[in-house]
């Protein structure tokens, strides 16, 4: 079924800076409360981050289904394009434009890299639906991201960090994928598993996921206002290094989504694989690269803001992409 972005979900770019500018504007006249919310922690890892972000994660992780990872073999090309993409070409592209524009600058060059590092398996679903591409497909490589995210990100990481000669707490990063990651994939499958086996898959899917979805944009715009109460003093003061690091952010998107639409249009691949490998092999996987950030550097750090116009810049860029794989459909560019 095609799904229709409602005006909210369409303009979520919108709400992203207004929440952005309420989180400044906190910052500089609620300083009480910037002292408040960043003496909450568990270690380095701060509690209603924490909070948010699991509730950003979990709705993404419930469409994780280990049976779908069954069916690549019927169907690999799509697939293995799109995790070669994730891994290999996103990375080494983010990299490079880091150490052009960046240099000099090791927590924005992080920024890039936890970016650059992360494979989405979110808002991928709500894209590759609004582009009428092959959801099955999407259900399957996002299945396989969150996998190998478990696994690949963290020594993706520390080893594009280590060649610059930037160290990074191992521990700490370790403890971001595992919290961030780790723990709603546990309790989101667990919970999928007692909630279909009480309820049934048809309330689960038109009920309860409809719903938990909801409440992780809610939770997605609440970390912001979070993120800029704490940082606003940051980004005031450092507006250069913001615009600094947008510019390898937006020029990372462009020469990543052209890589990826000339490597499906010469694997032959049908708008509905082509548009899907396309998407999620540009996208990143913007909420735990904001919780790493926040868990290595700090919520006031130039690495958590960094890694939040990632964001930032991601929904407009993912939504023009979405515009642009149709018009290209139109014109025949892939085959039919």
């Amino acid at each position: 079924m095609k799904k229709v972005l409602n005006n909210f979900e369409k303009y979520l770019y919108v709400w992203v800076f207004v929440c952005m500018l309420v989180g400044v504007l906190f910052s500089q006249y609620l300083s009480g409360l910037s002292v408040l919310l960043n003496s909450w922690k568990i270690g380095n890892v701060s509690v209603p981050i924490g909070i948010c972000l699991f509730l950003m994660m979990y709705p993404a992780l419930l469409n994780f289904q280990i049976k779908e990872l069954k069916k690549l073999i019927k169907a690999p090309k799509p697939i293995l394009l799109t995790l070669l993409s994730n891994w290999i070409i996103a990375p080494i592209v983010t990299v490079i434009l880091a150490n052009m524009f960046l240099k000099g600058y090791d927590q924005l060059i992080v920024a890039l890299v936890l970016l650059g590092s992360s494979p989405c398996t979110a808002m991928v679903i709500v894209w590759g639906s609004l582009a009428n591409g092959n959801q099955e497909q999407n259900v399957i490589t996002t299945s396989i991201n969150t996998l190998t995210i478990m696994f690949l990100y963290a020594p993706v990481v520390v080893l594009l960090t280590g060649i610059q000669g930037i160290t990074l707490d191992r521990y700490a990063l370790l403890i971001s994928v595992l919290i961030f990651i780790g723990l709603p994939l546990i309790i989101g499958y667990i919970s999928k598993k007692l909630l279909i086996a009480k309820k049934g898959l048809r309330w689960f899917e038109t009920k309860y996921k409809p719903t938990v979805g909801k409440i992780s944009i809610v939770a997605l715009l609440f970390t912001l206002i979070v993120l800029f109460t704490l940082n606003g003093d940051v980004l005031l003061k450092n507006p250069g290094k913001m615009l600094l690091v947008s510019v390898p952010i937006l020029l990372g998107f462009i020469i990543v989504v052209a890589i990826n639409i000339f490597i499906t249009k010469l694997f032959k691949l049908k708008y509905k694989e082509a548009i899907i490998s396309v998407i999620i092999g540009s996208s990143s996987h913007f909420e735990i690269a904001i919780a790493t950030a926040i868990t290595l550097f700090g919520l006031g750090s130039q690495t958590a803001l960094g890694t939040t116009m990632g964001l930032f810049w991601e929904v407009p860029v993912m939504l023009g992409l979405v515009y642009l794989g149709k018009f290209l459909h139109r014109k025949a560019f892939w085959e039919v």
